[in-house]
């Protein structure tokens, strides 16, 4: 039986500010007036019969256009900021050379403040910088980048009555334990409640006689606490066990890869993939303030579930075609000269 034929995901680098272009285009058309707020958020258009959330899509693009600048300019964009190495005019010009970057950065980061959603920001900018640190190994751009972030943050944090109110929720929920903290409260009762194996597949208490629910969105936000509740200790971490398994084969696929593009696609695609799922279960148990992130594969949402499946799929193809190279034989060396001499002789 012939091996099925997969795509060529490298054809994408054809494209990559077409992609990258698209992906803003999706966040501006988000922050406008088609856009639809829920909880603060403004994530959403609104489409009449169903609703699309364009971020979601969003994050694959811009992962591609990063994998093919980088892939390109990751030799300009390594350069050693040494005291004697920036009294050089060319560090400086090579610095100044990544205009596109910068721009790019710079209105991504724009539109998440627009969008006045914490997680989306840490989602995209934690999967930025790890691509920035696999593709130059510089820890500078971590450090840098890391300490930027924390002050963008504070500023959000003073300027937007919904990113303060989540962190002052995640300090101390029990400060207001039947209005903001409830959620957060209800949730940390039900992984309690949930013990070791659970209370079964649809046993657990999660909805009262009148149909409403104790846990406020726990179909979107909190599905993680429902699972806890109803498979128990065990069945929360072998759900964490099944993202682990999907996120390091992803990194597997990226180190077996033989070319730049799919070695950074792959490492970007399961960065954010694992980013998601930390950023999400973190907040459910109080690790982390709350965000409105999706759990991949599980959490209510056409967009969140069609856009993983194709980062899922995108994971298969690039492991596909990284497995194929490993298996092809290679070339025999070509003997020395002084070899091929004593051969004739």
């Amino acid at each position: 039986q012939p091996e099925p034929r997969y795509p060529d995901h490298r054809r994408l680098e054809s494209y990559t500010f077409l992609i990258g272009a698209a992906a803003v285009l999706a966040l501006l058309v988000t922050i406008s007036p088609l856009g639809h707020e829920v909880n603060g958020a403004q994530l959403w258009i609104n489409l009449g019969v169903f609703q699309v959330q364009p971020g979601e899509f969003a994050k694959l693009g811009i992962v591609i256009f990063l994998a093919g600048y980088l892939s390109v300019h990751r030799e300009r964009l390594s350069v050693t900021l040494s005291a004697r190495e920036l009294t050089r005019r060319d560090t400086w010009n090579r610095l100044l050379g990544l205009k596109e970057l910068l721009l790019f950065w710079a209105a991504s980061i724009t539109l998440l403040v627009l969008m006045n959603d914490f997680g989306t920001s840490l989602l995209f900018y934690g999967g930025f910088l790890m691509m920035l640190y696999v593709a130059t190994a510089r820890l500078w751009y971590v450090v840098v980048g890391a300490a930027a972030f924390v002050g963008a943050s504070a500023a959000v944090y003073s300027a937007a009555a919904h990113v303060q109110q989540r962190f002052d929720v995640w300090l101390d929920p029990w400060k207001d334990p039947q209005g903001t903290g409830y959620q957060l409260i209800q949730g940390l009762f039900a992984l309690a409640d949930g013990g070791l194996s659970g209370r079964g597949i649809g046993q657990a208490y999660l909805v009262t006689e009148g149909g409403q629910t104790l846990i406020p969105f726990a179909h979107t936000d909190f599905i993680f606490a429902a699972l806890a509740d109803e498979t128990g200790f065990l069945g929360a971490v072998g759900v964490l066990l099944l993202y682990v398994v999907i996120a390091w084969r992803g990194f597997v696929a990226a180190a077996r890869s033989r070319d730049g593009f799919s070695k950074l696609l792959a490492c970007g695609l399961s960065t954010i993939f694992a980013l998601q799922v930390i950023i999400i279960v973190g907040g459910v148990v109080r690790l982390l303030p709350l965000t409105g992130q999706t759990l991949p594969f599980m959490s209510y949402g056409g967009s969140s579930v069609l856009a993983n499946f194709i980062l899922v799929g995108l994971l298969i193809v690039i492991s596909h075609h990284a497995g194929s190279q490993a298996t092809e034989a290679p070339r025999d060396p070509e003997p020395p000269a002084r070899v091929q001499r004593k051969a004739r002789a």
